[in-house]
C-alpha cells in the first residue's frame, strides 16, 4: 500500500489506478504471507471496529474486501447472532479464509457491483480495501443500495500522503512512479457528502510504522500484495545503483525508532437514512 501525489479536481477520480485483475492476482498470491506482516491492517481494522456505535447489533453484516478473513472472524465473534458475509475480489484470499470460518458465506465479488440484493445488510464493514476501487462513487452507491434503512457503512481507506517517504526517496533516484496512487481526502469528503448516506464521522489519521531498513519495508509491501501496482510502473529488475540511491535518500528520514513509513488512513462511519 503506497501513494503518489496526483492532481485531482472534484468530482474526478484518480487516474492510473491499478487494474482490478492485477489487484486480485497480487492479493491472491499474497494470501499465505499476508497475516504475518499485517500489523497496520490489524491496527486499522481494530480502530474501525471501535468506531461502530455502542450497542449496535446487526442481523446481517458484510465484510467488504475481507482478505484473509481476520476481521470476518472478529465480526463473527462480536456479533455471534448475526449472519456474516465475507466478500473479496481475490479468490486466493477467499480460499485461505474459508476454512478458518467467521462468516456464514464467502463470496467472490466486486465492491463496485455487489452481488447482493437491495436492503439486505445492517452493516457493511470494509478495512483497507476500497482504496483499490477506481470508482468509489459506485462503491458508495452499492453500499446505499444494499444497506437496510438505518444500516451503517464503516470503512477505512488510504489517501494521498501515504508512504510519502518512499515516494519522495524514489523521486530523488529516478523520478518514476514506484509507489501506488490514492485519492485526496477532499475527494472522499465530496463523494461521501454526495452519496445519500449520512456522515456520522469522517476523518484522516496518520499511522506511522518504523523499519530497521528499506528492505524490511519493501519486503513487507510485497508480502502484503500491496507493492507497486500502478500502470506505467517500471518493469524488470531494479538496478543495484538505483537501490543504493533509494537507501541513501530514505536515510534522510531516519528517526530514533527507525525508518518511518507514514500511512494516511481515512476512517468513515456512514448511515443510510431511515
Amino acid at each position: 500500500m503506497s501513494a503518489v501525489m496526483t492532481d485531482l479536481s472534484l468530482p474526478n477520480l484518480p487516474q492510473g489506478l491499478p487494474d482490478k485483475r492485477q489487484v486480485a492476482a497480487s492479493f491472491s498470491r499474497a494470501a499465505a504471507s499476508y497475516d504475518s506482516v499485517a500489523e497496520l491492517q490489524r491496527d486499522v481494522g481494530s480502530q474501525l471496529l471501535s468506531r461502530l456505535p455502542e450497542g449496535f447489533s446487526p442481523d446481517r453484516w458484510l465484510d467488504l474486501g475481507s482478505g484473509t478473513g481476520y476481521f470476518s472472524r472478529a465480526l463473527g465473534g462480536r456479533f455471534p447472532a448475526g449472519e456474516g458475509v465475507a466478500l473479496d475480489i481475490a479468490e486466493g484470499m477467499l480460499n485461505h479464509a474459508r476454512p478458518l470460518g467467521g462468516a456464514t458465506h464467502f463470496i467472490a465479488g466486486d465492491a463496485e457491483r455487489l452481488p447482493l440484493q437491495d436492503s439486505t445488510c445492517d452493516l457493511i464493514f470494509s478495512s483497507l480495501a476500497v482504496q483499490w476501487c477506481a470508482d468509489f462513487a459506485s462503491v458508495l452507491g452499492e453500499a446505499h443500495r444494499v444497506l437496510k434503512p438505518g444500516g451503517i457503512f464503516a470503512f477505512a481507506s488510504l489517501c494521498v500522503g501515504t508512504l510519502f517517504e518512499l515516494r519522495d526517496s524514489w523521486r530523488q533516484v529516478d523520478g518514476r512512479v514506484h509507489v501506488n496512487r490514492f485519492r485526496e481526502f477532499e475527494v472522499y469528503q465530496q463523494l461521501c457528502a454526495d452519496s445519500g448516506l449520512r456522515i456520522g464521522s469522517l476523518q484522516v489519521c496518520p499511522h506511522v510504522l518504523h523499519y530497521p531498513d528499506v528492505r524490511s519495508l519493501t519486503h513487507e509491501l510485497k508480502a502484503l500484495g500491496a507493492h507497486n501496482l500502478n500502470p506505467g510502473r517500471p518493469g524488470g529488475l531494479t538496478g543495484r545503483a538505483r537501490i543504493l540511491g533509494l537507501i541513501e535518500a530514505y536515510e534522510q528520514f531516519r528517526q530514533a525508532e527507525g525508518l518511518p513509513a507514514t500511512y494516511q488512513v481515512v476512517y468513515a462511519v456512514l448511515e443510510k437514512p431511515l
